[in-house]
């Protein structure tokens, strides 16, 4: 059977690394997730988000301009932006490439309580060098040089003592 791509990336949302935003309002910028939303949806993927508090601080709340790029948000409050645009478009898969990679310790918390809530449910692909946002994935993928060199859950794959991804669970440790 045909794959009809355009079904394809309607099934998928993506938090990135690099949360792109509109020039818009924080409004705008999660229905981009799904433009027909209603208030209520808008609200309760905002909370679900953890961004509803801090858009709340704002003067003009949810028609607050973010600024070229979201350049007047914090990462952390652009990442959470991302979420909620995500949790709106409610998709069948979701990637997470890096999602937390940039953020400090506080923000880094918010956006993972906030992903847990996302990926429940649903196909997720987790892009991650920190190896704690993989460790209870039910598949883990280890890759180096394009090429897929050890797959299964963290604790097979940490049995294997000359394993790549034992090298990288030691060498992560050491560094913290």
């Amino acid at each position: 059977s045909q794959l009809n791509h355009k079904a394809l990336r309607q099934n998928i949302g993506i938090v990135p690394q690099e949360v792109i935003l509109f020039g818009g309002t924080i409004r705008e910028n999660i229905l981009y997730g799904n433009i027909n939303a209603s208030e209520a949806e808008l609200i309760a993927a905002a909370k679900a988000a953890n961004t509803y508090t801090f858009i709340q601080q704002f003067p003009e709340g949810f028609d607050t301009l973010v600024g070229e790029r979201g350049i007047k948000l914090s990462g952390g409050q652009k990442q959470r932006i991302a979420i909620a645009r995500a949790i709106l478009k409610n998709p069948n898969i979701l990637i997470l490439d890096e999602a937390t990679s940039s953020l400090d310790a506080q923000s880094e918390y918010l956006v993972k309580q906030a992903l847990e809530k996302l990926m429940k449910n649903r196909t997720t692909i987790v892009i991650a060098h920190r190896l704690a946002t993989v460790r209870n994935a039910d598949k883990i993928l280890v890759i180096e040089n394009g090429q897929i060199i050890q797959q299964g859950k963290h604790e097979q794959l940490i049995k294997y003592k000359n394993g790549y991804y034992h090298k990288l669970i030691k060498l992560q440790f050491e560094m913290e």
